[in-house]
C-alpha cells in the first residue's frame, strides 16, 4: 500500500493548526509548532491561501482558516441525514425555550456541533468541537453509547453521573451558581434505535433554572425534540 504524502500530512496539520486557537498565527508560530523549517511553512501557507483554505491579515501578516473551508464544511453538514433531520425540530426548540439549540455527533476525543440555532446577538458555532466529558451533549451520549463511553471517563463520580442521566433519560451540566450557565440534552436514535447523536440548549442559568435545577418545561422540551427527530430518521416517538 502506498505510504502517505507528506505535503498532505503538513497541510492538514497546519489546518488543525489555525482551528484549535483563538487568534491568528504568524509564520514563525506556525514553524515552530510544528517543527517545520520557516520555508517549508511558507510555502504550504502560500499555497493553502491560493486555494481559499488559509487567509492572512493584510496588516500583521499573520493566517487564520479561509473561507473556502467554511462552504466544504457547510457541504458535509447539509449532507449529514441527522442535521437535515433536525433542521425544523432544533428551530421549534430554540423558539420554545428562547434558548441558543444544539445537535453534535461524536468526533474524535469530543462531539461536533452538526447545528446550532443561536439567540439573537450570539455567533453561530456550527462545526465547533465541544468536550466529550464536559458537556452536556458528550454526556447523554456518552450515557448511552459504549464506543463513545470507551473513551476515558473521568473516575467513579462521572460513571454515577452516566448513571442517573440513563435513570433520567437526560443530560444536565450547571456551571457554579452566580451568572453561570446551565445546559440539557436529550440522546437521539436512528431506525435501528442505536444513538446516533443529541440535541439540547444551552443559556444563563438564572433564566433555565430554579430551585430545583433545570426547568421541567425546558426538559421536556429537549425531549420531545430528541424523540421528533428520532422519529424522523426511523426510531419511532416511543
Amino acid at each position: 500500500m502506498p505510504g502517505s504524502i507528506q505535503s498532505l500530512e503538513r497541510a492538514a496539520a497546519i489546518l488543525r493548526l489555525l482551528a484549535g486557537g483563538e487568534r491568528r498565527l504568524g509564520l514563525s508560530d506556525v514553524a515552530s509548532s510544528l517543527g517545520l523549517a520557516k520555508g517549508t511553512a511558507h510555502g504550504l501557507l502560500r499555497t493553502l491561501r491560493s486555494e481559499g483554505l488559509v487567509e492572512q491579515d493584510a496588516a500583521s501578516g499573520k493566517y487564520q482558516l479561509g473561507a473556502e473551508l467554511l462552504r466544504l464544511g457547510t457541504g458535509y453538514l447539509d449532507g449529514h441525514q441527522l442535521r437535515a433531520r433536525a433542521l425544523r425540530w432544533t428551530d421549534d426548540l430554540a423558539r420554545a425555550t428562547g434558548e441558543a439549540a444544539y445537535v453534535a455527533v461524536p468526533h474524535r476525543d469530543g462531539v461536533l456541533v452538526v447545528h446550532h440555532v443561536p439567540r439573537p446577538g450570539e455567533p453561530p458555532r456550527t462545526g465547533a468541537m465541544l468536550p466529550l466529558h464536559g458537556s452536556a451533549l458528550g454526556r447523554v451520549l456518552c450515557a448511552y453509547d459504549p464506543v463513545t463511553r470507551a473513551e476515558p471517563a473521568g473516575g467513579p463520580g462521572f460513571e454515577a453521573e452516566l448513571a442517573a442521566t440513563r435513570a433520567r433519560g437526560f443530560a444536565v451540566d450547571l456551571e457554579p451558581a452566580g451568572g453561570g450557565t446551565a445546559s440539557v440534552a436529550a440522546l437521539v436514535r436512528d431506525g435501528r434505535r442505536m444513538p446516533v447523536g443529541a440535541v439540547g440548549v444551552t443559556g444563563a442559568a438564572e433564566r433555565m433554572c430554579d430551585a430545583g435545577g433545570v426547568l421541567a418545561g425546558v426538559v421536556a422540551a429537549v425531549q420531545d425534540c430528541a424523540r421528533g427527530i428520532s422519529g424522523d430518521l426511523g426510531a419511532g416517538r416511543a
